[in-house]
């Protein structure tokens, strides 16, 4: 009862601002999940590696501070969270500059510690058991689902929706889970991407 009443406090959120942003849930497909790669935004927590070419004295590597901050030698202070990799190496080295003579800076990111809370996936609603699941390459609606144990006898299972954010919002796209589990036609179990919400609601009696 705790955990989908605390699902439920992280899902409403998204879901308002998904019908704030759109109103309507979407036919079609969503677009395909994209990789962290050079997108990548550091968080707190994240363990960040900066090196300075010719210059080791002046590398760390440090973990995120709850103020999204890291400290670097001769710099102080760099804002880190919210930022890729690369925008705080150009910020780190323009700050060397003034001290270093042409510093090249590279930021590496060694260890994902924020990354995992951000890419679960989470089902709610009429399933067994709402879940927060981390999010593996490959994954689907379907796997999703099943991972929350399945849906309840009180689902309306056509009328499920996959909520993915879209800009400063969120879009809902429809699912036929009930073609998905009772037919096996697969159309509508799409990929999810990090930071999916599912959600199954209950038929109306």
């Amino acid at each position: 009862m705790r955990l989908a009443t605390a699902l439920r406090a992280l899902v409403l959120p998204l879901l308002l601002a998904g019908c704030a942003s759109s109103g309507n849930v979407t036919s079609g497909a969503p677009p395909a999940p994209t990789t962290l790669a050079d997108e990548y935004q550091i968080g707190v927590d994240d363990m960040v590696q900066v090196s300075v070419w010719r210059n080791p004295e002046l590398g760390i590597t440090a973990p995120v501070r709850p103020d999204g901050k890291i400290s670097v030698p001769l710099v102080g202070d760099v804002v880190a969270g919210g930022r890729t990799p690369d925008a705080v190496a150009k910020d780190v080295q323009e700050k060397l500059s003034a001290y270093v003579r042409e510093p090249q800076v590279t930021v590496i990111l060694t260890e994902l510690r924020s990354h995992e809370y951000l890419s679960r996936v989470r089902v709610t609603g009429a399933v067994r058991q709402p879940v927060s699941i981390p999010y593996r390459q490959g994954m689907t609606v379907l796997d999703a689902v099943l991972a929350a144990g399945g849906i309840t006898e009180f689902a309306a299972p056509d009328r499920s929706s996959l909520h993915r954010r879209a800009g400063d919002g969120a879009q809902a796209y429809g699912i036929q889970l009930g073609n998905i589990l009772n037919s096996g036609d697969l159309s509508t179990n799409y990929k999810v991407a990090p930071g999916d919400v599912i959600t199954v609601p209950e038929r109306v009696l």
